[in-house]
């Protein structure tokens, strides 16, 4: 499988979010390699999308890195407990992302089990903060190259158009209309997402 080069993200990001879908991601860390491919995923559309951190061009130090280069990783915490792996997407000065919400992990299994203490498979990585703990996320990925060595994402499977679920965003509602935006997507059927909702076919 081939690592998935900078110009994959640097496009539209509703089309980088759904062919997402199926690639692999891969994380190396002193305790050893864990993968899983992503299963859903939410688009975040930077200034016009009320449900986004950069939301009418808001530029902090933590979400400084969306207005970046597409390819690098958007990490943040939430609740003060749990992070988050975003993938920035589209140009610089367009500060959009996609949330990683839920990975079928593949590899590393034994690792991903010690980290969040339960055997249970479909729970290891079935929400964006359990999938950070399994896979090793922190804080200290924030800003990392997804085109480097250490987390990078690989091709894997194509998931046809009538596979991919839409649905509303999860947990937004303060977003006024952006709550009802369908930009949480899924594959059809697939066991490992976080939760379910009325789909839509797209």
């Amino acid at each position: 499988m081939e690592k998935i080069e900078r110009i994959f993200y640097e496009r539209e990001t509703l089309d980088v979010a759904k062919d997402l879908l199926g690639k692999y991601l891969v994380h190396h860390t002193k305790d050893g390699k864990t993968v899983g491919k992503i299963v859903e995923v939410e688009a975040y559309v930077g200034v016009k999308d009320r449900a986004c951190h950069a939301y009418n061009g808001k530029y902090t130090n933590r979400t400084k890195v969306m207005f970046g280069q597409g390819g690098h990783a958007y990490v943040y915490l939430i609740y003060g407990v749990y992070y988050c792996m975003n993938i920035v997407t589209n140009q610089e000065d367009y500060p959009e992302a996609v949330l990683i919400r839920a990975l079928e992990p593949c590899d590393g299994l034994d690792l991903m089990k010690r980290r969040r203490k339960t055997d249970k498979i479909l729970n290891l990585c079935s929400g964006p903060g359990k999938l950070c703990e399994a896979m090793g996320i922190s804080k200290m990925e924030n800003t990392i190259d997804l085109c480097g060595d250490k987390m990078y994402l690989v091709s894997g499977e194509v998931i046809a158009p009538e596979n991919i679920i839409a649905t509303p965003r999860i947990n937004i509602d303060y977003a006024e209309e952006a709550r009802d935006y369908l930009w949480r997507f899924t594959i059809k059927d697939n066991p490992f997402v976080s939760k379910t909702k009325k789909i839509i076919s797209r």
